[in-house]
Parts: structure tokens; C-alpha cells; sequence
């Protein structure tokens, strides 16, 4: 009898109370789960991140993918494992080294039937891809949540620069009439070298500044003041442009969690050449690496190229330095080529770590796949350089930077113009409050001259010019967007 549990027995001779008991603990996590995420869509939509919330209902949408894998490996695992093929193809692009010849000698439906035939894939074998699955599914929940909380994290820190341009001193600093030489501004210090610099020189200065102060006050204040120039009217300098850039981000972050087609065959093709002594992971792990240094430099270098076109335009500034948004600084002239590839970046380091973790768990510290400890320890390290250095550097300068294009994200834009519209009704519903306030105080009043009398047709004359106002600046931005939307073909027009 002992020997028969020891094999392994049915439900048919398994006791109710632990059938019951099992499904009765995956039923409750799967539950506690779904009612979790829907808290978070719940609050996410209360504060108003439809993006974030359809972030969310795209990563759903992935694990669900991951989720029916796993379970067509189940429903078809008896199938796989009744696939035979020779020995000889079995002892080929082995992930890890035979040490003797009976390493493959297992029992299965195939060797039984047949000595030199052994099954495509064993039973064993077939478990440990169900939990590479589980962990690649955790992987991305936990890659997503960094990237994002990270971004955001080094982006809260602008805040303060944006209420900053709401001050005295700050219009006292940047006062329209007063002419500098585009050289001696902050900004013009910063970028625009004493002689003309060599694209090499641009691009070493660009790679190396990534790693200190990527995004100073001085180039967020002037891109800003750059955006709001070519895409609103002069006198909108109260735009919450960090709030804009939050949004954008949130909008880019639907594309960031996505896993498309090309990427599900490329994790086919590592799976394919892992094989012993190439060491395939070991370069793979550089590959995110470079391009995330790469992205970071032309990023810092489209703000350089800002400033010499600047330069190149007028060499006298007035006011605050100007810089023109083009789509022609970016590769391709189009912006969204850097985030497909930041996409990839986050992506293939997800993997890296998800295929350690996965190695870990199910075969040990000491198995063939951590045969070098020093390659293992470098692939270590480079994940989570990358991750902290994609997340909290380089995606939040190309959220910055690549409000620098032609276009503005009409989606990101009118959440923005919506909010401000009722920011505005807001405004007005308490003026009309202190207006009826204003009468009920003239009609208690019973001692006030005939001269008196008459401020409440001026109070009432002064807040329907207010009101007239502020529909005339809503009015007067929609028809500049339209505008700046119908020649969005071209780029937008800067006057230095």
C-alpha cells in the first residue's frame, strides 16, 4: 500500500475533505486577486488615471495569455509526452552538459516502447515550463510596478519646478524685455560649448551627463517654456506642464506593459540557443544595457541640438531662451521609435531576471546554469542596473523630451484642457456665491448713500467681465490647438 502512494495515486482514491480543501484555497486566492485589482481600478479611476487603469486591463490581458499556456500545457501534456523522437536528436543544443551516457535514460512511454526513442518532452520536464510561465507572469506585475513607481518618483521632483514659474522671481529672472546673449543664459552655459563641437565630443559629454543631474531646473524650464510657446497661446504660462508629462507618461505606460508578437518569439529564440558553452545570457545582458545607455545619450543630445538651433537662430535672447520642438532631432524623425525601444529594453531585462529567478528555484545555485559564478553575478548586476537606470533616469528624461516633437498627445492634452475647464467652472461658481453674497449684504444695509448703491452693479459688471474672460481664454485655446493640430504636418513655429 505504501508503495502504491509512493506512486502516486487518483482522485479516485483521494479523500473529499482535501479535493475540497485545495480548490477551496485556490478559489479564495484567486478571488482575493480579483477583488484586489478591482480596489486598485476602483481608486485609480476615483483620482482620475483612466491610462493607468487601462495599463492595468493590458497587463490582465497578458497574464491571461501566459495563463491559457499554462493551461493548454495541461490539457495537452499527455499528447506531448507520446511524442518520440531518436536519442541522437535528444543529445543535441543541451542547455547543459551530459556527464554520462545515461543522463537521458529515463523511463517513459517512449524508451518502454522503443530503446532508442525518448519522449519530446517528460512529465517532470513539462512542470518546471508550467512555473517558468508562473514566474514570467510575476515578473512583469513586479517589472511594471517598479518602472512605473520609479518614474514617478524622479518626475514629483519637477513639481516644484512648475510652481516655481507661478512667482515673482521667477518673471523678474525671465522679464520679456530684457536682451541677453543666448551664450551667457543658463541654458546656453550649459549646452553651447565656446567653439563648435564635434559630434563625438556632443555624444561623449551626452553619454557621461546621463549618469548626474540628467534633467536639470534650467533645461526643464526651458523646454517647458518651449512647448507652451509652440503649442498654446503666449500668455498661457500657468499650464501644469509636469501634470501634462504624468499623463503622457501614463498614456506611453499602455505600450510600456504590452507584450507583443515579436517579442513573444524572441523569448522562442532564447529559449532555442541556450545551449551549453555559448553562453548566450551572459551577452543577452549586455544587450539591454547598451541600449538604455544609447537612448539615454541621444536623449541628452536632442537637448543639446535644442540649444545650438537656438544659438544657430539668434545670438541674442530675450526673455527666456527659446527652443524650437522638432521631430527632426529623433531618430527617424519619430519620437515613438524611442520608446519601442525602451519597450524591448524592459522587456528582455524582465526576462533575464525572470529566467535566473526560474533557474534558481527549480534546479539550484549549483546547477549547470550557474557553472561560472562570475557570469552569474554579472547577469545579476546588469538587471538591476538596467532596471533602476531605464526606470528612474532614462524614461523619465524621454517623457520630458519627447514633449519636444512636432505633436502634442491629443489624448494626454484633453484630459488636461478638461481639467482646467473645471478648474475654471470652479472659479466661477464661487464668484457667483460672493456675488449673491454681495446682494443679500446691499439689501440688509439700510443706511448706505445713494452713491454707495451702485457698487453692486459694479460688482456684478466686474464678474461678468471675469466670466468673459475665462470663456474667452477656453474658447481661444481650443481654437489655437485646432490650429496647431491642422499644421501639424510641419513644424511648429518658433520666434526667437
Amino acid at each position: 500500500m505504501a508503495a502504491g502512494y509512493a506512486s502516486g495515486y487518483s482522485l479516485q482514491h483521494t479523500p473529499t475533505w482535501a479535493i475540497a480543501l485545495v480548490s477551496f484555497i485556490l478559489i479564495s486566492i484567486s478571488i482575493i486577486l480579483e477583488h484586489l485589482i478591482h480596489l486598485i481600478i476602483q481608486w485609480l479611476r476615483k483620482n482620475r488615471r483612466s491610462d493607468l487603469v487601462e495599463a492595468i486591463e493590458r497587463l490582465k490581458s497578458e497574464l491571461m495569455i501566459l495563463g491559457f499556456m499554462s493551461l493548454l500545457l495541461t490539457v495537452t501534456q499527455d499528447a506531448i509526452i507520446e511524442i518520440c523522437i531518436p536519442v541522437r536528436a535528444a543529445d543535441t543544443m543541451l542547455p547543459c552538459r551530459k556527464l554520462t551516457s545515461n543522463d537521458t535514460a529515463i523511463l517513459d512511454s517512449c524508451s518502454a516502447k522503443n530503446a532508442s526513442k525518448v519522449a519530446l518532452v517528460s512529465k517532470h520536464g513539462i512542470h518546471q515550463l508550467h512555473m517558468f510561465i508562473f514566474v514570467l507572469a510575476l515578473m512583469q506585475i513586479v517589472y511594471s510596478f517598479l518602472t512605473v513607481s520609479l518614474a514617478r518618483a524622479k518626475m514629483r521632483h519637477w513639481k516644484a519646478w512648475d510652481e516655481e514659474t507661478q512667482t515673482v522671481e521667477y518673471e523678474i529672472a525671465n522679464d520679456p524685455n530684457r536682451f541677453r546673449y543666448t551664450r551667457q543664459t543658463t541654458f546656453g552655459r550649459r549646452h553651447i560649448s565656446t567653439r563648435t563641437p564635434s559630434p563625438l565630443y556632443v555624444w561623449i559629454k551626452c553619454f557621461f551627463r546621463q549618469f548626474y543631474h540628467s534633467v536639470e531646473k534650467v533645461d526643464y524650464l526651458t523646454l517647458r517654456h518651449g512647448f507652451i510657446s509652440a503649442h498654446f497661446s503666449a500668455r498661457n504660462n500657468d499650464f501644469d506642464f509636469q501634470n501634462y508629462i504624468e499623463q503622457s507618461l501614463e498614456e506611453d505606460f499602455r505600450i510600456i506593459v504590452s507584450i507583443s508578437p515579436v517579442m513573444w518569439f524572441t523569448v522562442v529564440i532564447f529559449l532555442l540557443v541556450d545551449v551549453h558553452g555559448w553562453h548566450v545570457y551572459l551577452w543577452l545582458s549586455y544587450v539591454p544595457l547598451l541600449l538604455v545607455l544609447v537612448v539615454g545619450a541621444k536623449l541628452e543630445v536632442i537637448v543639446d541640438q535644442m540649444a545650438l538651433k537656438m544659438k544657430d537662430v539668434n545670438n541674442v535672447t530675450k526673455g527666456t531662451p527659446l527652443v524650437c520642438p522638432s521631430d527632426k532631432f529623433f531618430w527617424f524623425g519619430h519620437p515613438g521609435f524611442v520608446l519601442t525601444l525602451l519597450h524591448y529594453t524592459l522587456f528582455v531585462n524582465a526576462f533575464e531576471l525572470a529566467f535566473f529567478i526560474w533557474v534558481s528555484t527549480q534546479f539550484g545555485i549549483n546547477s549547470c546554469y550557474h557553472e561560472h559564478r562570475t557570469f552569474t553575478i554579472i547577469r545579476v548586476v546588469i538587471a538591476v542596473a538596467v532596471q533602476v537606470l531605464c526606470s528612474y533616469v532614462t524614461l523619465p528624461l524621454y517623457a520630458l523630451v519627447a514633449q519636444m516633437g512636432s505633436e502634442v498627445k491629443s489624448k494626454a492634452l484633453a484630459k488636461m484642457l478638461k481639467q482646467w475647464h473645471l478648474e475654471v467652472r470652479e472659479r466661477r461658481r464661487n464668484r457667483e456665491q460672493l456675488k449673491s453674497f454681495s446682494f443679500r449684504h446691499t439689501n440688509m444695509s439700510s443706511e448706505w448713500s445713494q452713491e454707495n448703491k451702485s457698487a453692486p452693479d459694479f460688482s456684478s459688471t466686474l464678474c461678468e467681465s471675469i466670466r468673459s474672460s475665462d470663456e474667452g481664454e477656453i474658447v481661444e485655446e481650443l481654437e489655437h490647438m485646432e490650429k496647431t493640430k491642422a499644421s501639424s504636418s510641419s513644424d511648429p513655429p518658433c520666434v526667437v
